[in-house]
């Protein structure tokens, strides 16, 4: 009878295949004066920055500072309190400027060879959204595009095949 490890054994440094990164960039930093214990929030090319979650008014430029030259812009980015210095941990993400948006916040585009299907905030639409379909195609035969709106054209999008 063959020994059974179990699911653990799979775990990432029995199998020696290594765990997925989860951050682009991680920093330690020191924020004085910062309120709460969790912010997160994405920074543009531009220079803007979108708080996301966290207190009203705070004051991110000290996060967003320590990731200049770790990571380029655009990236969202979670800072958590730890005593006395904040950890902030950010990952690079893709965005696309959509000045035709239908309103809704999460838009979604899938093609396989049935055809192809929109969603706008998980309800099917008949809306058009070529950028969104010349995106998936450049890459992939079939797809799933998910856009989310940052600002008011402004979405971050990922591309997957299926």
């Amino acid at each position: 009878m063959p020994l059974d490890p179990g699911r653990h054994w799979l775990a990432a440094g029995i199998t020696g295949i290594p765990r997925q990164r989860e951050w682009d960039a991680v920093k330690l930093v020191e924020a004085p004066g910062s309120t709460g214990d969790e912010v997160q929030f994405v920074a543009l090319p531009d220079g803007r920055i979108v708080l996301e979650a966290g207190p009203d008014g705070f004051d991110h430029s000290p996060l967003a500072a320590a990731l200049e030259g770790s990571i380029e812009r655009p990236y969202r980015a979670v800072a958590r309190r730890r005593p006395e210095l904040w950890a902030v941990g950010a990952c690079s993400i893709g965005i696309l400027e959509l000045p035709r948006a239908p309103q809704g916040d999460a838009l979604e585009v899938v093609r396989t060879a049935d055809g192809l299907l929109i969603r706008v905030d998980g309800m099917p639409s008949g809306v058009h959204l070529p950028e969104l379909d010349e995106l998936g195609a450049a890459r992939f035969v079939s797809f799933v595009v998910r856009a989310q709106r940052l600002t008011d054209s402004l979405f971050e999008v990922e591309v997957e095949p299926l």
